[in-house]
């Protein structure tokens, strides 16, 4: 007669959780900080059509790494209850704590409820009306979620490209310095130099100053020229410059 087969709860969380971080470091990092002019997020991404940084609501984006139809859910999830609580009650009373909050709760089911745990990890940022109101949330697979000061990274080298962005950060720093600290940052991940062109990258920002909507896209000569001033030193314009703007109303 066979004995059942029996694993101890501990074993299966620790299984779970080795599980999802494996599949998490196979992907790119993304990191997410504040600039001069409101909260920069960077994300390590070729793909021009499978976004890594979205918006969510009028003051707060979205940054993922992991599986894209797992984050991607997460990130629609996100959008429908930022849209129906607006609507129900008011714009203002929608905010990233209660978005991070959710995704925590989410994930943390799958994780305790499921056979495979779901193998992403994700930023929730929102920019307030100075740098000393702006939330930067991070969310990770088992559902912890960790209230950030500053800056944060994510994704499979996240401990060394946070390590490297330390050395770099400044809450102050105009938008071109901003990037060339997270680009930096993400060009040594794993220990290997590597060249980010802005084909490379997909950059995002929250902008204070802007009215409403405050998400905005950076690409094309816009973001070739921050990285070029960020290389030189000098400094930009936090939301100026000559760019099409590609925001996302789903």
């Amino acid at each position: 007669m066979s004995m059942p087969f029996y694993v101890a709860p501990e074993q299966q969380m620790k299984d779970k959780a080795d599980y999802a971080r494996k599949g998490i470091a196979r992907g790119r990092s993304a990191v997410v900080l504040q600039y001069e002019g409101g909260i920069l997020m960077v994300a390590d991404n070729m793909s021009r059509t499978l976004h890594k940084i979205s918006e969510l609501y009028d003051r707060i984006g979205f940054a993922a790494v992991g599986r894209y139809p797992e984050f991607e859910n997460l990130r629609l999830m996100g959008v429908r209850f930022a849209d129906v609580r607006g609507y129900q009650y008011d714009r203002r009373d929608v905010n990233g704590r209660q978005l991070a909050n959710i995704y925590a709760q989410t994930l943390g089911t799958v994780f305790s409820e499921s056979l495979k745990p779901w193998e992403v990890e994700i930023v929730v940022a929102e920019v307030g009306d100075t740098a000393a109101d702006d939330e930067i949330y991070r969310i990770t697979f088992d559902g912890s979620i960790v209230d950030e000061q500053g800056f944060v990274a994510v994704g499979g080298s996240s401990e060394y490209v946070s390590t490297q962005l330390k050395d770099r950060f400044a809450a102050d720093a105009p938008l071109s310095a901003a990037l060339n600290a997270a680009t930096r940052a993400l060009a040594r991940e794993n220990g290997e130099e590597r060249e980010l062109e802005a084909s490379n990258l997909e950059v995002a920002i929250l902008e204070r100053s802007r009215q409403h909507r405050k998400f905005r896209r950076i690409h094309g000569r816009h973001l070739t020229a921050l990285i070029e001033e960020g290389k030189s030193g000098g400094t930009a314009a936090s939301g100026g410059g000559d760019t099409t703007e590609d925001e996302d109303d789903e």
